[in-house]
């Protein structure tokens, strides 16, 4: 256990899965914690633990429910009042099964207040907070998904790819300052997400399955090794830069002047 305080840590959707995982080892890592989620009981029981297994540190208890406008003004108050704060955990987040077409529309609008609206007000109070502090880590938990919208169904991958490029975007403001942004970016993670967005864990082969432990340690690892974009599975980081590379190439010729010419509109217009 590390007897140093790094701060006090905000972890959204603490309560189980992923969020639950990184209170877990961001409280052996040495900080104090505000436990964000809906289920106090969870929360409680969570915050139990940890002061058991970490005596000395602080584990308050925040019962918030994300997809309220009111409860998300709130929390980002306290990040930006609170210098205490040092890390945000953008983790809360939802899914919706199935494709758009057809859809529970009042699910799809649930689904982007929580992974847009309110993981974009949290971040954007702790970037500012954290800039003016100078000092504070920002990570928004994304999803591999941001990278295949065409093979997946519903908007779920839409909202990820939102919160990919917010923190490339934020990143770029804030490389030259004192704040570290990180984007997760889960594949497949055995959670109780499949079991909320309706979806069958046993029809994904095992194999591509990561437990939710291991996910976050090495998302923490790559925190620690400068990463801005961590894909825990991804075998060859060179992988993700020649995705970038690709992307980037293509800049010069995206806004020009006049249409290319494979769409013959000058040859029209001379005729």
């Amino acid at each position: 256990m590390n007897s140093q305080s790094l701060g006090t840590a905000v972890v959204t959707g603490a309560s189980s899965g992923i969020g639950r995982s990184y209170a877990t080892q961001l409280a052996r890592k040495g900080y104090d914690l505000v436990l964000v989620a809906r289920n106090r009981g969870r929360l409680e029981a969570l915050a139990g633990e940890l002061a058991t297994a970490s005596p000395g540190r602080s584990f308050e208890v925040l019962v918030a429910d994300l997809e309220s406008a009111a409860d998300v003004t709130a929390l980002a108050d306290r990040i930006a009042g609170d210098p205490a704060i040092t890390l945000l955990v953008n983790n809360a987040g939802a899914g919706t099964e199935g494709p758009v077409i057809g859809a529970d529309v009042a699910k799809i609008d649930a689904m982007v207040q929580l992974n847009v609206v309110a993981l974009s007000r949290l971040a954007v109070a702790a970037a500012n907070a954290f800039a003016a502090r100078g000092r504070g880590t920002l990570v928004n938990i994304a999803s591999v998904v941001a990278l295949m919208p065409e093979n997946l169904l519903g908007a779920y991958s839409a909202t990820k790819a939102y919160v990919l490029a917010l923190t490339q975007s934020l990143h770029n403001e804030l490389k030259d300052g004192p704040v570290r942004l990180q984007a997760v970016l889960p594949g497949l993670t055995r959670t109780e997400f499949f079991d909320r967005s309706g979806l069958n864990i046993a029809s994904y082969p095992p194999e591509m399955m990561m437990e939710v432990d291991e996910l976050v340690a090495a998302a923490l690892a790559g925190l620690e090794m400068g990463e801005v974009i961590t894909i825990p599975s991804l075998p060859d980081a060179g992988a993700w830069d020649a995705l970038v590379a690709a992307r980037m190439a293509i800049l010069p010729n995206v806004s020009r002047d006049h249409a290319a010419a494979r769409y013959g509109l000058k040859a029209e217009a001379a005729e």
